[in-house]
């Protein structure tokens, strides 16, 4: 399954092979390439369900530039020279793989690491599915991608972090660099699951290249990627000189332990079955781990009290990766009431809205008791998106989200480098006229 693209008049269309098309200006396509990465994404972190667009990886972004952004730089692809000393293999047995860009002048000594997002593999066969892709193998990566957002290079675009020592950490694995080579079955499958093991390889060698004299450091990561800043967040901190700043942000990582809208434990039960057979439980919270069964240790609301490193929470509430797969996955909703909705948020009905509107009571809930944390952090906007940082469109620009009037680049800003408290959440849908909210419906 693969879409294909047409360029006409300054859009994109999308022809999927569902049928449907989609349509968008120029100047939204990075934007909208986190739903157009779609089918492939879908399949990979949700082997059940195979109707509606899914979350983001960047390869969709990544292969298709157009956009009036900030000339940043292609970056080219490093492979991990320790990987088979390490074993630290991607699911396919390839080398894992990382793109970097040197720091230089006051940024010399500062890094921001950004881990990529792109679902996670359930199964054997949508994991075998999965290591056919670049999300599975280094095979099939780009050699050059375009860092943007909080990696660009660009000070009118990132302006706290333009000139530090860039990472963008390719996932390969499958389950947010948690998994463990103890789960792997003995039989033809051949798969590997190393995430752990990757993890500890590529901080090995970015160690070795200068992040060991950081003075200030961020981890950063988004969707399964951000769950992954949430899971490594302490172990970045220990290996870095007690001498430095560092902290943590997740975008779009904050996946609730929500039932569907017919009741069933949809994302609670898919949670299960990859820590089940990726050995996930290895690397999650050792104190939630003793007292809850291991995949729920896997949702961020029960391992953020565990955290001791300052953190910061980039989630939109209407979450479309969230709404499409945990609240409204394709098999709750089988007389497709809910297609228009969630193609577009436009489309949904005022009881359609009011079921949204609970959703985001239960993610204002689920992390409220962090809210009063000295070193905590957010960013919750009210749209319809789900990865903002990684792209300068909505990381930092005149038309970017916003709230209290800060875009998520200066609220990072203010919280890292302690100008000021910086917790905004918005009001709710439709409320805040600066949204970027992803239309799947053309236009």
């Amino acid at each position: 399954m693969v879409n294909t693209y047409y360029h006409y008049q300054q859009r994109w269309w999308l022809i999927h092979p569902g049928g449907w098309v989609a349509a968008v200006h120029k100047r939204e396509w990075v934007i909208a390439a986190f739903g157009f990465a779609a089918i492939l994404l879908l399949l990979l972190s949700f082997s059940f369900i195979f109707s509606s667009p899914s979350p983001s990886s960047s390869s969709a972004a990544d292969h298709h530039h157009h956009f009036s952004g900030p000339p940043d730089h292609f970056v080219p692809i490093v492979f991990l020279t320790n990987a088979a000393l390490r074993g630290a293999y991607c699911l396919d047995g390839s080398f894992p793989a990382y793109h970097f860009q040197k720091g230089y002048g006051s940024g010399a000594r500062r890094w921001v690491l950004h881990i990529e997002g792109g679902g996670w593999c359930n199964t054997i066969a949508s994991c075998s599915f999965r290591k056919m892709t670049a999300l599975g193998s280094s095979k099939y990566m780009d050699r050059h991608v375009q860092f943007s957002g909080i990696l660009s290079s660009d000070q009118s675009h990132n302006p706290d972090f333009y000139n530090w020592n860039k990472v963008k950490i390719r996932y390969c694995d499958g389950a947010s660099f948690a998994g463990h080579p103890e789960s792997e079955l003995k039989n033809d499958t051949k798969l590997f699951f190393r995430g752990q093991l990757i993890w500890e390889a590529m901080m090995d060698e970015l160690l070795s290249i200068g992040l060991s004299n950081a003075q200030e450091a961020l981890l950063s990561g988004c969707s399964a990627g951000g769950l992954a800043t949430l899971i490594h967040c302490d172990d970045f901190r220990e290996i870095l000189s007690k001498d430095a700043k560092v902290k943590c942000l997740s975008d779009a990582g904050f996946f609730l332990n929500e039932k569907d809208i017919a009741g069933n434990a949809t994302i609670q039960s898919f949670y299960h079955d990859v820590v089940r057979l990726q050995g996930v439980a290895g690397s999650l919270k050792k104190d939630c781990v003793a007292n809850k069964e291991p995949s729920k240790c896997f949702f961020p609301q029960n391992m953020m009290n565990s955290i001791n490193t300052p953190l910061f929470l980039v989630n939109p509430t209407y979450d479309f990766w969230q709404i499409k797969n945990i609240l409204v996955p394709s098999p709750a909703d089988p007389r497709g009431h809910w297609r228009k909705c969630k193609l577009s948020i436009h489309n949904c009905s005022p009881e359609q809205i009011q079921v949204l509107q609970g959703f985001r009571n239960s993610f204002l809930k689920a992390f409220s008791e962090y809210q009063q944390m000295k070193n905590f952090g957010m960013f919750i906007n009210s749209c319809y998106i789900h990865c903002q940082t990684w792209v300068s469109e909505t990381w930092h620009g005149p038309n970017s989200p916003r709230i209290n009037n800060k875009t998520i680049a200066e609220s990072v800003g203010d919280w890292f480098f302690d100008r000021k408290a910086s917790k905004h959440i918005d009001c709710p849908y439709p409320c805040n006229p600066t949204c970027y909210n992803m239309d799947f419906t053309g236009r």
